[in-house]
C-alpha cells in the first residue's frame, strides 16, 4: 500500500513531462534562435546576391568601355581610309588641290617603320575582308571563259583554250613581272601604280610568288585553279612566303588589300582555308570587263 502513493507521483511527473515537451513542439520558434538561424541565413544569401550584382554591374561598364573605344578606333580607322583615298585621288589627278606625295613636297630621310611591312600580324576581321565581291568559283568561271586546259593535275602545265590564250601576256606591271590575261594585268598595272605613289616604300619591297599556273586546286579532283585562268597573283613582302591557313599575314600585304579591294580584286585572307599572299579578281570585275567587250 505505501508503493501506491510513489507510482501516482512517477506517473503524474511523467504525464507533466510529456506535457512539457508538447509545448515546446507546439509553440513557436523564440526570436533569438531565429536571430541565429533563419535571419544570418538570409543575410548571407542578400550578401551574395549583392557581390554578384556588383560583379555584373562592373562587367557592364568594362562592357560599355569597351564598346565606346572600340567605336573610336572604327571612327579613327574611317578618318585614315578617307584620307589614304583622298591623297590617291590626288595622285590619279583628281581635284585635291595638294601636290602627289612623290613630288618632293614631303620631307625626305629614313624611314624608321620600314620593317614593319613584313612584320607578320593577324588577320583582323578576316572574313569580312572582302565585302561587297563574289568569288569567282570554278564553275563559274569555267561557263564564263571556258577550261583553259581540259586534263589538270597538280602540275603547272600549258594553256591549250585557244580563246584565253589568245589574250595572254607577259608583262611587267610595276615591282613585278606576271603572265595573266590582259584585263588583269592592266588592272595589276593601276593598283601598284597607286600603291608607288602612296607608299613607295611598300612599293620596293613588293614580290611575287607567280601567276599563271593551269592545274587544279591542290587537294582536289579537277576543280580549276583561279590561277589556270590568269586571273591570279600570289604577293609577298621582301621575298617571304606567307604561311598558308594559319589566320597571320604580313603586315604590307593587309595594306596592299585595300588597293585590290578598290579594283575590285578577292584577298586569300577572306577564304575558309585563309591564302593571304593569294589575290584574284571578283567575279563582280570579270561581268563588268564582260559588258566593256574587255574579255
Amino acid at each position: 500500500m505505501r508503493a501506491i502513493p510513489v507510482i501516482v507521483a512517477a506517473i503524474a511527473l511523467l504525464a507533466a513531462l510529456l506535457v512539457w515537451l508538447l509545448y515546446q513542439q507546439l509553440s513557436p520558434p523564440r526570436s533569438d534562435l531565429l536571430s541565429e538561424t533563419g535571419t544570418s541565413v538570409d543575410s548571407a544569401a542578400r550578401i551574395e546576391i549583392e557581390r554578384l550584382r556588383q560583379q555584373i554591374e562592373a562587367m557592364q561598364e568594362r562592357d560599355d568601355a569597351l564598346q565606346e573605344r572600340l567605336g573610336t578606333m572604327e571612327e579613327e580607322l574611317r578618318q585614315l581610309r578617307d584620307e589614304v583615298r583622298a591623297r590617291t585621288d590626288r595622285v590619279d589627278g583628281r581635284p585635291g588641290g595638294h601636290p602627289p606625295l612623290d613630288s618632293g613636297a614631303l620631307p625626305s630621310g629614313p624611314n624608321t617603320i620600314a620593317d614593319a611591312y613584313a612584320e607578320v600580324v593577324l588577320i583582323a576581321d578576316r572574313r569580312n575582308v572582302n565585302k561587297g565581291l563574289t568569288v569567282a568559283g570554278p564553275r563559274f568561271l569555267e561557263s564564263f571563259l571556258g577550261r583553259p586546259r581540259e586534263q589538270l593535275s597538280d602540275r603547272c602545265e600549258p594553256m591549250t583554250n585557244p580563246a584565253l590564250k589568245e589574250q595572254l601576256v607577259l608583262e611587267n606591271v610595276g615591282p613585278i613581272r606576271v603572265h595573266m590575261l590582259r584585263p588583269a594585268v592592266e588592272s595589276l598595272r593601276r593598283v601598284f601604280e597607286k600603291v608607288r605613289r602612296t607608299d613607295p616604300d611598300l612599293y620596293d619591297r613588293i614580290n611575287s610568288s607567280g601567276s599563271l599556273c593551269v592545274r587544279q586546286i591542290r587537294g582536289t579532283r579537277g576543280r580549276t585553279s583561279t590561277h589556270a585562268f590568269g586571273l591570279a597573283v600570289d604577293l609577298n613582302i621582301d621575298g617571304t612566303l606567307d604561311l598558308f591557313a594559319d589566320g597571320r599575314t604580313q603586315m604590307g600585304l593587309t595594306i596592299l588589300a585595300d588597293f585590290f579591294h578598290e579594283e575590285g580584286w578577292v584577298w586569300g585572307a577572306g577564304f575558309g582555308r585563309e591564302d593571304s599572299m593569294h589575290f584574284e579578281v571578283s567575279r563582280q570585275q570579270l561581268e563588268r570587263w564582260r559588258e566593256q567587250g574587255r574579255i
